[in-house]
């Protein structure tokens, strides 16, 4: 290729890295601290070989293993073993997503915007934005391995060696390279962000999927998913670097394959070709409701069955609690003890928690949509026509809510559908049912922050994503690390009731949703206030 092709990818890798000078900050620092803090709480609660065998015993079952992947070391079960065990593949999982969503910004997103096209008027290469980005990929995936190696090898934990530490962080940087290539690829052949990002989260779940898959099965399955791959590397145990090198290898063919596709297409266009739209379109178009429907009903499609398989999975385990809390004392710590009930039972309310926090990301996508029909200029149409700012946002509002609805009640049934087929214990599907729904005020506060956000200040928008995490780390962790629980009830899921332990609190989930209501309306005030594209 000529060298004119790259003009100025040094500046505009600048560029990039100054755009997110602090967005990837975050990123590497949140993965760094809740890796070690979780590091460090393995090693506090299981403080001899005993207690770690046990726990390892229970690690055999093949729903754990197809959960968070094949037990290398389980008769040693160190220290070492058993942090890469539970929590390389599901760390690799969120860096891939990491990956997916910061490609995929500097790239499709930009092009969308025209900004690419502004830049393209200046003397730079055709390839020199795309390179830009996968250069910068490169640079956070070697910072965050760094990083995670140096904080894991710096904790001076028995079996945590140096070259284990550091094929733990170089198996995360690898996994994120190869799903930046892979995004790479995409926004070659998608003609928009949101198709990017819908075909790359769907080739990572399928990678999860058929990695579970292999791991419980045939072994020549599971090397069919990268995700299968980076585990292959049985750090802390033998320490493999070769699956590392093939991830980075074929990435580097990704990546690669990425630039020779930019390099033979158009400005805009992709190598997917769009399906022509119907001459007439249907009566669902004709209500802002509908539209909103239509431009979002694939992503809540793959959102609704990703949260049934979430609960399904989860119910697949259920029949093994028991034994597996007998010698698991850190799920015994993250959980608050009550007589009367199962073990069983008292664990389903922190399962709801999860998919509930799960459940509320597709409910705050809904209402943030507006948000980038704003930004791509597509609203002053529909509001050029007799179509209220209020009818248009309380159409995205009434969405949010049907899909939060409908998401809870999938990974609820999920949970319960299978869960009652493994479990010998009666409990009623009607009550994990309840037991799911209790959530739906949390995840209407969540929403309704963000139509605060997006009525009065737009561009904070993001603030509800960090929101969104602070409630996870306070729920989910809070009893592991003995959170005060003030802390707790900061996030609107620590005052929903944990049936089926808790009684349902009529009282708490009225408030929560006035809460939520209040919230909304200021939204619409800011809303009709300000002007449209600021």
């Amino acid at each position: 290729m000529d060298k004119h092709l790259f003009a100025e990818t040094g500046s505009l890798t600048r560029f990039v890295l100054r755009r997110d000078r602090l967005r990837i900050p975050i990123w590497i620092l949140a993965f760094a601290a809740s890796t070690l803090l979780i590091a460090v709480a393995f090693t506090d609660l299981y403080q001899n070989a005993q207690e770690r065998q046990a726990i390892a015993e229970t690690m055999k079952n093949p729903a754990m293993t197809a959960m968070v992947g094949p037990g290398y070391g389980l008769a040693n079960y160190t220290a070492g073993a058993m942090m890469a065990h539970q929590m390389l593949l599901m760390t690799a999982v969120v860096v891939g997503l990491m990956n997916i969503l910061l490609v995929t910004r500097h790239t499709r997103t930009d092009e969308e915007d025209g900004r690419i096209e502004m830049v393209r008027s200046l003397p730079v290469g055709r390839l020199s934005n795309l390179i830009s980005a996968l250069l910068v990929m490169v640079f956070v995936n070697i910072v965050l391995a760094l990083v995670i190696g140096a904080g894991l090898y710096a904790l001076e934990i028995e079996s945590m060696d140096l070259e284990g530490s550091l094929l733990y962080g170089a198996a995360l940087g690898a996994a994120g390279l190869l799903f930046a290539g892979i995004t790479a690829v995409f926004v070659q052949l998608s003609q928009n962000a949101r198709s990017v990002i819908g075909l790359s989260i769907g080739f990572l779940l399928l990678a999860y999927i058929v990695r579970a898959i292999g791991d419980i099965g045939s072994e020549a399955i599971a090397w069919l998913s990268p995700l299968g791959w980076i585990l292959r590397a049985e750090v802390y145990v033998n320490n493999y670097w070769w699956p590392v090198l093939l991830t980075v290898g074929v990435a580097l063919l990704l990546g690669a394959f990425a630039l020779y596709l930019n390099s033979i297409r158009d400005l805009g266009a992709g190598f997917l070709p769009s399906r022509p739209g119907k001459t007439r379109a249907s009566a669902l178009l004709t209500s802002p409701f509908g539209l909103a429907f239509r431009l979002q009903r694939t992503g809540m499609l793959a959102w609704a069955a990703g949260l049934f398989l979430i609960g399904a999975s989860y119910g697949s385990v259920l029949g093994d609690l028991e034994s597996f809390f007998a010698d698991v004392d850190i799920m015994q710590e993250m959980l608050v003890q009550t007589e009367g009930f199962s073990l069983t039972e008292q664990f389903i309310p922190m399962l709801m928690s999860v998919m509930a926090i799960i459940a509320a990301i597709p409910a705050i996508m809904v209402v943030l949509k507006l948000k980038g029909e704003e930004r791509s200029e597509r609203v002053e149409h529909v509001l050029g026509r007799a179509v209220s700012r209020n009818r248009l946002l309380g159409s995205y509002c009434l969405l949010s809510f049907i899909v939060g609805f409908v998401m809870l009640s999938l990974a609820g049934l999920g949970l319960g559908g299978v869960g009652l087929s493994v479990m010998e214990e009666e409990l009623a599907l009607s009550m994990f049912f309840s037991a799911a729904l209790a959530y739906l005020p949390a995840i209407l506060i969540m929403a309704g922050i963000a139509v605060l956000l997006v009525g009065w200040a737009p561009k904070l928008t993001g603030f509800i994503w960090l929101y969104l995490a602070f409630s996870f780390i306070v729920v989910y962790l809070g009893g592991l690390f003995q959170f005060p629980e003030w802390v707790v009830e900061l996030s609107p899921f620590g005052h929903v009731p944990r049936i089926p332990i808790e009684s349902a609190n009529y009282m708490n989930l009225a408030v929560l949703t006035g809460a939520a209501a209040v919230l909304a309306a200021l939204g619409f005030v800011g809303y009709n206030k300000r002007d449209i594209g600021r």
